[in-house]
């Protein structure tokens, strides 16, 4: 049975039955589970458990005037990740973006539960090349009443470096009579919650001694390069940093996202391989890997 045939639709997230590892993944901030399809089915394919999940708040369309906290958002993927526990014995978490962040919050919360974290693109706050300089003065904006005044949109390339991936999206939001600015906009209450959940997060960085896979765009347009090695230096567990040199932001949707789902597959069955036999010697140590070669 292919993976798709076990593909369960709930609302706007879905899920793919397989064996008693599952795999957990959250989309970005104002995203979707579509971010992670690709990656998804290819777990499911390899015979993974996998949900990603439809987060109130945090998924497109779902908070309109702003309201939602962080702690909804982490409550919704706490909900999902408890759901998975009852039929999965081991759970990886990961997430894009803003949720990459939610990811470690959930890891460092739990870590007994959480066998290893994989951040794709992870954002401590949005400083990439394509960021006006002016978004910086928002850390100025302190209460949440003035936060949702503001709305923030993106400037071309969006995250997709790859031109077509771009088109078939913009195509697809066109089909579906959406404005592009509900994909690709974000609201200032939004953004708010994000900074609070970061600022948590933070302080729990050196708490997280699970294995990690980072996943980052050398030329990200939204979230700089230094986002994932702030991350590697402060995660106190065993940390394999992927460098991506021919993508964007979007990196489970971009031309490299074939290099994501060899590194990310690879990643998992590595360590299930791992607490399947007794350990030999250490975990790896914090390493770069360059991926350059591996884009074709």
């Amino acid at each position: 049975m292919s993976s798709k045939e076990n593909i369960t639709h709930h609302k706007d997230g879905y899920k793919i039955a397989g064996g008693r590892v599952g795999i957990l993944l959250v989309h970005s901030l104002g995203g979707s589970p579509d971010e992670m399809r690709y990656l998804a089915q290819a777990f499911g394919r390899e015979g993974y458990t996998v949900n990603c999940p439809f987060i109130p708040g945090l998924t497109a369309g779902t908070d309109i005037s702003g309201i939602s906290t962080w702690e909804d958002w982490y409550a919704g993927l706490l909900d999902t990740f408890n759901e998975m526990h009852k039929t999965c014995d081991k759970v990886y978490v990961g997430g894009l973006s803003a949720g990459a962040v939610l990811a470690l919050r959930l890891a460092a919360d739990h870590p007994d539960r959480v066998e290893g974290i994989m951040l794709f693109a992870p954002t401590l706050w949005p400083n990439g090349w394509a960021i006006p300089w002016y978004f910086n003065l928002f850390k100025l904006v302190r209460e949440r009443f003035t936060a949702r005044l503001f709305h923030f949109r993106q400037r071309a390339p969006y995250g997709i470096k790859d031109e077509r991936i771009r088109k078939f999206i913009f195509e697809r939001f066109a089909d579906a009579n959406r404005p592009i600015e509900d994909l690709f906009g974000r609201g200032g209450g939004l953004v708010h919650q994000f900074r609070r959940l970061v600022t948590e997060v933070k302080t729990q960085l050196g708490t997280v001694k699970l294995p990690a896979l980072i996943m980052h765009p050398r030329f990200d347009d939204q979230s700089d390069l230094s986002n994932a090695f702030k991350l590697q230096r402060e995660l106190a567990g065993p940390v394999e940093t992927v460098v991506l040199e021919d993508c964007y932001h979007m990196i489970t949707l971009d031309r490299q996202r074939h290099v994501v789902v060899e590194r990310a597959t690879q990643f998992v069955d590595r360590l299930v391989a791992a607490t399947a036999r007794p350990m030999q010697g250490g975990m790896m140590a914090k390493q770069v890997v360059n991926s350059a070669a591996a884009a074709e």
